[in-house]
């Protein structure tokens, strides 16, 4: 068996990729609304994009360090990379079949044609033409090379292009206008709506160039490029400035997949291969048309509701009317389940502190900023009033940094304390103090949470957060908070689990716990519920508490390195996987502790990064009412049965086939909130 695939660990790489396919799962599942399968087209689409940006760029970084070091770090990278590649075409011929034979046929059933330039009425033709006229011509650059010099061409990084060979020495490549709708709807005639991608509006109107034949044949291309975030490694130096530099080179990185055409010929495919200095292993064979990430804005012109039926987020039964929530936290602490209900509760909490006059701290991380925010602009408040307003902001968060910056200078400029990311080690944790003078004392309010400061996250992932002013909690999450401010090198808590100080360690004892009672002949029992598990120590950790006779059940939404169900390692591990509407995004961590279950909540998942390298936070749940709800919640994903597979050791995807009654878990856990709102 290959060392990428063994019994002890599955790579994480592999894994990953398994993931993305149980989200091209649901582009094929029929049970969804047709526009629904067509947004996780896009999912699966900008996923991918984005596992080469990252991935597959640190993978080849990896063949740069010496031998002995890199043993350490990964199986044989170039083994890697080609079993990489392996998966990912055939998760392409996947895709390309799922639209071609379902979604297509599926859109006309509705009376929406998608159709390609060859398919155009003469009157198509005449819009077509004006609509170049008009809007494209001056938007695109036909640039012709030679067919025999290398390095000739670069383009932008996920930037779509067509090329065409003109002749035996000369080719052309052609930029599809980034900045117009990918989509084109043609007026309705007889009944029938028709759409084009603005590739095929191109590739009309440039056969009708008289420097063109017009029998040329046009294909499309796209590069994903390294996005040099190596820079998180980085130990020391000003890591804004350098975070800053970066972001303007994102666009010129090596290279790191050339998507095209499958139907372009071999020959052609050398040129282009030549002009723009990639390598075989670089090739990936794709459809007609890229970057179906633009689908997430796929026209519906029907009238008709061809998504999901929306599940509007429910008040919270106890702070969606209360005059003062921080008054309802000191009576009893508060949770909150987004997106089932709404995220309002915590905007109205900084929105709150920033007007009351007794309040006089704030302190906050941010890891995802909202480009517009209510909750960002309750900060400002706050500082503009004259609180204390500390805000650490994470500007490594992948792909936010931009807008992380924006905000950062937002706050600094009225008045708050701003703290950018420490060199070598990244803040991932979702964490928000606040302190308040009573009458000569010091009332201190604390929110843990799974997810991030975000309000249009807050509608798509699921996640949960506590609001709490218990004593000893809140001095711990202080304690935090001082070592972002540099005040103290260690928080010693005494309730929370700080990574990298505490986490693994509190962890491992709650581990080792279980399994003296799996020993003692007690009941035992571990339910994990994260994105990711990749953690090797913890994975053997698991693998010994299985052999002891712990049974373990976990819910892992991503990649996943663990192997279930080998005998003598891990026949007490049973795992599944769920792919729905809303991203599973939520940490929890039940432990039975001998039927006095002991229940946590963070921003944590068991990889090496989140344990050893970052700054997470996760709290216990003391509330009886909240730890039954937790459990409950989890309980309907373990017996899901609609959108749960089975995570094996071979990672097939299959879904979950049983008697039991059928459940969707994120339909049913609408429902359990809605039965309790307000």
């Amino acid at each position: 068996m290959s060392k990428l695939y063994n019994s002890k660990y599955y790579h994480r790489d592999l894994s990953w990729l398994r993931f993305n396919h149980r989200v091209l799962q649901e582009a094929a599942d029929k049970r969804n609304p047709l526009y629904e399968r067509i947004k996780f087209l896009a999912i699966f689409s900008s996923n991918l994009d984005e596992f080469f940006k990252v991935r597959v760029s640190d993978i080849r970084q990896i063949k740069n360090i010496e031998k002995p070091l890199r043993k350490k770090l990964i199986t044989k990278p170039n083994q890697v990379l080609r079993e990489i590649k392996k998966q990912v075409e055939l998760q392409q011929e996947e895709f390309g079949k799922v639209f071609t034979t379902e979604i297509v046929p599926e859109l006309k059933k509705h009376q929406i044609h998608l159709i390609g330039q060859k398919e155009f009425s003469t009157n198509q033709k005449e819009i077509a033409k004006t609509y170049y006229q008009e809007i494209l011509k001056d938007k695109i650059e036909i640039n012709k090379y030679t067919t025999s010099e290398e390095n000739q061409v670069f383009v932008k990084n996920e930037a779509l292009y067509l090329t065409a060979q003109l002749s035996d020495h000369e080719f052309a490549v052609i930029n599809i206008p980034e900045d117009e709708p990918r989509f084109f709807t043609f007026p309705k005639h007889n009944g029938k709506h028709y759409i084009t991608f603005i590739d095929d509006i191109l590739k009309y109107n440039l056969r009708q160039n008289p420097k063109m034949e017009q029998d040329i044949t046009f294909y499309s291309i796209k590069t994903s490029r390294d996005a040099e975030l190596y820079i998180e490694n980085e130990l020391s130096g000003n890591l804004a400035e350098k975070i800053k530099n970066a972001l303007s080179k994102r666009d010129t990185g090596q290279a790191t997949r050339l998507l095209i055409d499958q139907h372009m010929p071999k020959a052609f495919q050398e040129i282009i291969k030549k002009a723009l200095d990639v390598y075989n292993a670089d090739i990936v064979n794709g459809g007609t048309y890229h970057n179906f990430k633009d689908f997430f804005g796929f026209p519906n012109p029907t009238g008709t509701n061809l998504s999901n039926e929306k599940l509007t987020p429910l008040s919270h039964p106890v702070l969606a009317n209360c005059s003062s929530i921080l008054d309802e936290i000191e009576k009893k602490d508060q949770l909150l389940h987004y997106p089932y209900q709404s995220f309002e509760p915590l905007i109205k909490l900084l929105e709150e502190a920033a007007e009351d006059p007794a309040v006089t701290t704030i302190k906050m991380t941010i890891y995802r900023a909202a480009k517009e925010s209510r909750l960002n602009d309750a900060i400002v408040t706050a500082a503009k009033n004259g609180k204390k307003v500390v805000i650490f902001i994470e500007v490594k968060a992948r792909f936010d940094e931009h807008n992380n910056l924006k905000w950062g200078k937002i706050f600094e400029d009225n008045g708050a304390t701003v703290i950018y990311s420490f060199p070598d080690i990244k803040i991932h944790s979702k964490i928000l103090y606040i302190e308040k003078k009573t009458e000569g004392d010091t009332q201190r309010y604390g929110y843990i949470a799974t997810g991030n400061f975000n309000e249009k996250t807050a509608k798509l992932y699921t996640d949960f957060g506590l609001m709490t002013a218990d004593k000893k909690i809140t001095k711990d999450l202080n304690k935090v908070f001082l070592v972002l401010q540099q005040k103290i090198l260690v928080p010693k808590t005494k309730r929370l689990l700080v990574s990298p100080y505490t986490t693994r360690s509190g962890f491992t004892e709650l581990v080792q716990t279980e399994m003296q009672f799996a020993r003692a002949g007690q009941p035992a029992s571990i339910t994990l519920k994260m994105n990711s598990l990749e953690d090797k120590t913890m994975i053997k950790l698991l693998y010994r508490a299985s052999a002891a006779g712990v049974k373990i059940r976990l819910l892992v939404r991503g990649m996943c390195s663990l192997v279930p169900g080998v005998k003598g390692q891990s026949e007490n591990i049973y795992i599944t996987s769920i792919v729905d509407r809303f991203l599973e995004h939520g940490r929890v961590y039940i432990f039975g502790n001998n039927g006095d279950p002991q229940v946590y909540i963070g921003s944590a998942d068991w990889m090496k990064r989140n344990l050893s390298h970052r700054i997470e936070v996760v709290t216990p749940i003391f509330d009886e009412d909240h730890k039954k709800t937790i459990q409950d919640l989890i309980e309907l994903q373990l017996q899901d049965t609609i959108k749960a597979r089975v995570v094996d050791g071979k990672q097939a995807n299959k879904y979950i086939t049983n008697d039991h009654k059928k459940i969707q878990s994120q339909l049913a856990t609408y429902e359990y909130f809605k039965k309790n709102s307000s």
